[in-house]
């Protein structure tokens, strides 16, 4: 990789080929052609069990310690655990519910389900420890059926669980004292199209989505990632990661890279949250990753951590060669931060890359392998994934079409037939531009959601991702977050939430002092849709029942601006009431 880093690992080159439709259409895809082989996850545990028996898999904290589970013991387990579920007959057509942060067992229960041909459904438990009256995890409990509910901890989840009616099984319960043929002749019997889970997504309104992720999808995407970075074929990941196994960032994109590739995972509790960020700085002073994942939320909360302590940013730089961020628009503020921690501690041989996609695309649709200075820039289509550039109200409309797409969602025919056009393209709901129209291989950017954006009254539109971004940037390090404000309006504002680890001392005088310092400096750029001019801030941090927050800790500007629309209509009110902040 080129620029201030410089990453000696093995890339594939960048190419891509355009296909130009007289409509303004353009279908992006990869110049290189790659076999998927038949594989299911199975088929990784049989393959890793073998090959590197001793090699540890999975491991988590267990008291000053780690417990550590190696691919010989999942494997061994995993089967029995396998041959435990086919002996309760379980419906295939109602997936095992798990509530569940990530642990050894969770993974454990995951593996030895999807072995066997049973399905998944890990589902978040911010829905159940965040949410007051449990409507999503009801939807999602009504929806599945599940004959078999398991939870790491039924005490913790025990209210949640009376409220759905469930009564938990515990993995004693499950896994059987030895195996059977049966076992093994369930796992041959698995087919690449069977569902291997059920992934819970939300809309920008309404109720979760139960995206179909088949053993083909999670193969073949594995499948994509080493066609675009070949070192991780001689480079086993060895992770500390934090990413919850119930979305697919985690779940899929961590977890199976790690599986698929015989490497290691240390599974982090901590969260990049005040009083939970601490357990993963002491987890990283411990284990030196030489891959390391994460959202620009995290990158945000780690980075004073090691900008702070010498021996944490010595530890987590000493075998680090590949860093990746997804999930949201990374700042650039935070991207030269780090960079700078790179050139410090490794002169910068690392490379920094990050990718797009959903959960319907297992996930990678498109990735960075080849140099990039700066962030936001997405990548290129993985090979086998087509991406089609659609235009729309002044942006390029993505939608995407290859094995590693969904075929639908679970128990819902309408939503499965309007997700995709009318040649098979997944409708994903982003506008994706190019970095350099003239030089394609350069890059595509992610150029926000086609349902975020607005135009002002003038008619321009506001791109909000790129708004929000530059707001984030001029008022590091005390906003958190933002929501950015004036459709049918002559003016751009922002609903800003505050860091509380930075403004918890801070006075209201001193807040509003910054943010009109803040205002003023973006107000440099003429442009009346390029940045907020007035803002307000948040009376309450966003709400998971509103949908108005991820369990990513990704806001869902659609869903914050109708449920405070109040806020709007102070905040753009022709005389500004004391709480507006103008510049």
């Amino acid at each position: 990789m080129a620029g201030r880093l410089s990453s000696t690992l093995r890339f594939a080159p960048a190419r891509v080929d355009v296909e130009k439709r007289t409509d303004g259409t353009m279908v992006l895809r990869s110049p290189e052609r790659i076999e998927f082989p038949s594989e299911t996850v199975g088929q990784w545990l049989d393959r890793w069990g073998s090959r590197a028996p001793q090699r540890t898999f999975l491991a988590e904290r267990s008291g000053d310690g780690w417990r550590r589970l190696t691919y010989a013991d999942a494997l061994e387990q995993g089967q029995r655990i396998g041959e435990g579920l086919l002996a309760r007959n379980l419906t295939v057509s109602k997936p095992i519910a798990i509530l569940a942060d990530n642990s050894i067992d969770h993974g454990l229960l995951a593996l030895g389900a999807m072995y066997v041909g049973l399905t998944v459904a890990p589902i978040s438990t911010a829905y159940a420890l965040m949410s007051r009256d449990y409507g999503k995890l009801k939807y999602i409990f009504e929806l599945l059926e599940p004959e078999l509910t398991w939870t790491s901890d039924p005490r913790k989840f025990g209210a949640a669980l009376d409220a759905v009616g469930a009564k938990p099984t515990s993995l004693a319960e499950i896994i059987a004292k030895r195996t059977t043929t049966r076992v093994n002749e369930a796992s041959r019997a698995v087919r690449p199209d069977a569902i291997a889970k059920i992934l819970f997504t939300s809309g920008s309104t309404g109720m979760p989505k139960g995206v179909i992720n088949t053993h083909r999808m999670i193969t073949a995407n594995q499948r994509q990632c080493l066609a675009v970075w070949p070192f991780i074929a001689e480079l086993p990941p060895l992770v500390v990661d934090w990413l919850p196994w119930n979305h697919t960032f985690g779940g899929n994109y961590d977890f199976f890279m790690v599986l698929s590739n015989g490497g290691t995972m240390y599974i982090d509790a901590g969260k990049p949250a005040p009083g939970l960020i601490e357990l993963s700085v002491k987890n990283l002073c411990e284990i030196s990753p030489n891959m390391y994942f994460n959202v620009p939320r995290g990158f945000d909360l780690l980075i004073p951590y090691l900008e702070g302590d010498a021996e944490l940013r010595r530890s987590f730089f000493r075998n680090l060669r590949f860093v990746f961020y997804a999930g949201a628009a990374l700042p650039q503020n935070l991207w030269e931060r780090f960079e700078g921690l790179a050139i410090q501690e490794r002169g910068g041989d690392l490379a920094l890359v990050s990718a797009w996609g959903s959960t319907e695309t297992a996930p990678l649709a498109a990735a960075v392998h080849y140099p990039i200075e700066r962030a936001g820039i997405i990548g290129l289509p993985v090979p086998g994934c087509d991406i089609k550039l659609v235009p729309s109200g002044g942006k390029l409309e993505v939608r995407v079409r290859g094995p590693n797409v969904t075929l639908g969602y679970f128990r819902d025919d309408a939503l499965t037939r309007d997700a995709f056009d009318e040649e098979g393209f997944y409708r994903i709901g982003d506008a994706l531009r190019f970095a350099d129209s003239a030089a394609p291989e350069k890059g595509l950017v992610f150029d926000g959601r086609v349902a975020e954006d607005f135009k002002l009254t003038t008619g321009t539109w506001v791109n909000t991702g790129v708004v929000r971004l530059k707001l984030i940037a001029a008022a590091d390090p005390i906003v958190q977050d933002a929501v950015i404000t004036g459709h049918d309006c002559d003016q751009v504002g922002a609903i800003v939430f505050l860091n509380p680890a930075i403004t918890s001392g801070w006075s209201a005088v001193e807040i509003r002092t910054r943010l009109v310092q803040v205002l003023r400096s973006l107000a440099a750029d003429p442009g009346s849709s390029t940045h907020p001019v007035r803002c307000i801030v948040a009376d309450e941090p966003p709400s998971i029942d509103a949908n108005e927050i991820t369990d990513k800790g990704y806001i869902n500007q659609r869903a914050v601006r109708e449920r405070r629309s109040h806020l709007v209509a102070v905040l753009h009110a022709p005389t500004p009431r004391p709480e507006v902040i103008t510049c």
